[in-house]
């Protein structure tokens, strides 16, 4: 069978996707990756490859030789910094002969005028991926749900029951960090190649919607209140939350696994229509539905988005 090289088995979402391919496809025949030998010690008497693969080395071709398919998740930093990140991965699995990338995108890359600080990435790197000799599949996943499940709780905990952001009306198909997982592991074992693939939920809701959702689950009464881009940048700023992920960021993602310009241009987009994307990508790939807001509500505790840690120097 081809051999398939996970990358990031240390972070949540690879360590979901290395579970899933774990349970489903021959251990000898699995390579898992991460930036330190702490980040693969879970795996390491379970018959698998392990391999230390940091993204700021030199050279990450012998990490990646002898893989068929490589999945690589996005960097969590945005701006340069992953873009050459991501472009040494991708040029060093091309000279490691590497056939096939199952990169994790996002949803509104397909869109013509889409301009957001996390999604221009992405559009970057998935032309830089076509021009390429290597097979792909971008797996353009929709907002994760346990994201706006954490600002829910946050809203009746520490904000008045009121959850103020600048999504508007926009409508977004949100989905589960699990489902994505499941969804990139799917790929990496499936025979698709140089194509997207829509990774959305079952339901295309605006936020208001969703709180609604939330609320009948909970019994709380959250109050979903539009504020503009500027006042979204202003309650940012008051918290202490980065611009970019420039400087400090690093320090500061284990408090706000994100940069206030990544989700303002996002909440944007949103509002504007522009990650409306809806799709059967995801039970044609996996086999299965993807979970449903509410069924994610019920399971609220599993559900939360947790930290996000950069290994970035």
């Amino acid at each position: 069978m081809k051999k398939i090289l996970l990358n990031g088995v240390d972070g949540n979402f690879g360590a979901r996707a290395a579970k899933v391919l774990l349970e489903k496809w021959p251990h000898e025949d699995l390579i898992f990756t991460a930036p330190t030998e702490k980040g693969l010690e879970a795996y390491q008497n379970l018959g698998v490859e392990t391999r230390v693969a940091d993204f700021n080395s030199e050279d990450l071709s012998k990490a990646f030789e002898g893989a068929d398919t490589m999945i690589l998740i996005s960097m969590p930093f945005v701006g340069p910094k992953r873009r050459a990140a991501q472009k040494k991965a991708l040029d060093a699995a091309v000279k490691a002969g590497v056939n096939r990338l199952v990169y994790t995108s996002i949803v509104g890359a397909g869109e013509k005028d889409i301009d957001t600080y996390e999604v221009n990435d992405h559009v970057w790197f998935e032309a830089y991926v076509k021009e390429q000799p290597i097979h792909y599949l971008f797996m353009r996943d929709s907002q994760y749900a346990e994201a706006m499940v954490s600002n829910y709780v946050n809203a009746y905990e520490n904000t008045g029951n009121v959850l103020a952001n600048n999504m508007g009306q926009g409508k977004m198909a949100f989905i589960s960090r699990d489902d994505c997982a499941l969804a990139a592991a799917c790929a990496a074992m499936s025979d698709w190649q140089d194509r997207v693939v829509d990774v959305n939920g079952p339901e295309l809701l605006t936020i208001g919607e969703y709180i609604d959702i939330a609320n009948q689950v909970t019994g709380h009464n959250v109050k979903y209140v539009e504020i503009s881009d500027q006042e979204q940048y202003d309650f940012f700023d008051s918290i202490g939350v980065p611009r970019t992920t420039e400087e400090m960021w690093a320090q500061t993602a284990t408090n706000f696994p994100f940069c206030s310009d990544g989700m303002v241009t996002f909440g944007r987009a949103i509002r504007l229509g522009q990650m409306s994307t809806f799709t059967d990508d995801f039970e044609k790939l996996t086999g299965q539905k993807p979970l449903t807001v509410r069924q994610m509500f019920e399971d609220m505790e599993n559900h939360l988005i947790g930290s996000r840690t950069s290994t970035d120097d």
